[in-house]
């Protein structure tokens, strides 16, 4: 869990910054910073993507995986219950929305999935630091825009990532390295979706790509042999 820690830590010092800031951070350079993160988001991504060793299982994983994710409406189902959330939170004071809001650009996304998923199986922390690099800038800025609500967000985010890292960790017995470098390729091809994203180019429904993980470890596991 030492990357969600790290995670943590850069949230919780974003924020104090932020703070002391108060607004005085031109938008500018806010956007400037989020496109250098977008720039390297990509490269993380196609590095990941390229070292992916089944090419057309990697293809299949990700055409039936965006398929079941559209049936289901995996995206549109967290949309809804965010803005719920927000509604329901909506006048009770900026504590309560920034720290909701922080939340929810903290821990709800791929690059949340795919970090704790290395660091737990894999003790990588590649793209969890990433994250927590991206994570610090951005909760300075959120940080001084709604206070020390953004601040008192450490708490869930360690509960929540540190939570999907130990789940990862428990699983990681029957886990093969075939599993793993399919996952690894999917994540790739969902951080070059975001990094497309923060980049302004075009908006993927990226969390349909979820049962893309499922459907890579399926195949790969039936086209080998499993551990147990």
């Amino acid at each position: 869990m030492l990357g969600t820690l790290i995670n943590a830590a850069t949230v919780g010092i974003g924020s104090l910054i932020g703070m002391q800031l108060n607004k005085s951070i031109p938008e500018r350079f806010i956007n400037i910073v989020f496109h250098a993160l977008g720039v390297f988001t990509l490269y993380l991504g196609v590095k990941m993507a390229l070292d992916c060793n089944f090419t057309n299982e990697l293809v299949l994983s990700l055409l039936f995986g965006v398929v079941i994710g559209e049936l289901i409406r995996i995206e549109s189902r967290v949309n809804n219950a965010v803005e719920k959330l927000k509604v329901r939170f909506k006048g009770q004071g900026r504590f309560t929305e920034g720290l909701t809001t922080a939340f929810i650009l903290f821990c709800v996304g791929a690059m949340t999935i795919i970090g704790c998923f290395e660091e737990g199986v894999r003790n990588n922390r590649e793209i969890i630091l990433t994250k927590a690099f991206m994570d610090f800038f951005s909760s300075t800025a959120l940080a001084a825009a709604f206070g020390k609500g953004v601040l008192f967000s450490v708490i869930p985010l360690l509960i929540y990532k540190g939570g999907l890292t130990l789940a990862s960790s428990a699983i990681q017995p029957y886990i093969t390295e075939d599993v793993l470098d399919m996952v690894r390729g999917v994540g790739g091809i969902m951080m070059i979706g975001l990094g497309l994203q923060l980049l302004g180019v075009l908006k993927i429904r990226l969390l349909n790509f979820i049962p893309a993980f499922f459907i890579g470890a399926i195949i790969v596991s039936i086209t080998f042999e499993l551990p147990f």
